[in-house]
């Protein structure tokens, strides 16, 4: 059984590090968080967000859920986790860009996209099927191995996400403003290299290296 001795030992270093000699970064987040960005993410431990764009705590605002999916907006008197988390970041944070930011392998989309109906799980599939517009239009308009269609499914369902951002009130009015920008971010792990969603062409477009 793993035991949690490295985490404990990694939290060692973090303080040596950040409340160390140099304690200034967390010193001046003492009574607020200054993030500007919320970063919707797979709960995927390949996929941590931060560790991937090489943040400072502070920079992100984070949610991580199964298949780093959106929800629509509802007012029904249940539990929003992901709702309540975009609602905070947008109204009292302020964020000036929300990422959704999905990736191949994902466990979430396989769920989704191999349901026939037949669920095994309480929980799982019924968050999953916020994507079922993915799988319906990859299904309708790809005709390529399950690989590559299991692939369009899990850039599909950031498009999904995307939209599903703007039946957001709070989201729609700063969009719509210019205070607020959406992004479509796709991590391939197993290319080590991560596309951004281009509006104008309808791709998920390699990130271009840099050349300094």
């Amino acid at each position: 059984m793993a035991n949690t001795d490295r985490l404990i030992e990694g939290f060692r270093r973090f303080k040596k590090h950040y409340f160390g000699q140099d304690s200034r970064l967390y010193a001046s987040m003492k009574t607020g968080q200054p993030a500007k960005t919320l970063m919707v993410g797979c709960c995927d431990s390949r996929v941590d967000p931060a560790i991937l764009t090489d943040c400072d705590p502070g920079d992100l605002f984070t949610v991580r859920n199964v298949a780093n999916l959106v929800p629509p907006c509802e007012n029904d008197g249940l539990h929003h986790g992901t709702s309540s988390a975009l609602e905070f970041a947008v109204n009292n944070l302020q964020v000036e860009n929300i990422i959704v930011m999905g990736h191949a392998n994902c466990g979430g989309i396989r769920a989704l996209w191999e349901d026939d109906g037949q669920q095994n799980s309480k929980f799982i599939h019924q968050w999953v099927s916020i994507a079922q517009p993915a799988k319906d239009w990859v299904k309708q308009h790809h005709h390529g191995d399950e690989p590559a269609q299991l692939k369009a499914c899990e850039q599909r369902a950031v498009l999904v996400s995307l939209d599903n951002l703007m039946s957001f009130e709070c989201v729609k009015e700063r969009v719509e403003d210019g205070r607020l920008t959406l992004h479509g971010w796709y991590f391939d792990l197993a290319a080590g290299e991560l596309l951004c969603f281009n509006s104008q062409t309808g791709q998920f477009e390699p990130v271009q290296e840099s050349t300094s």
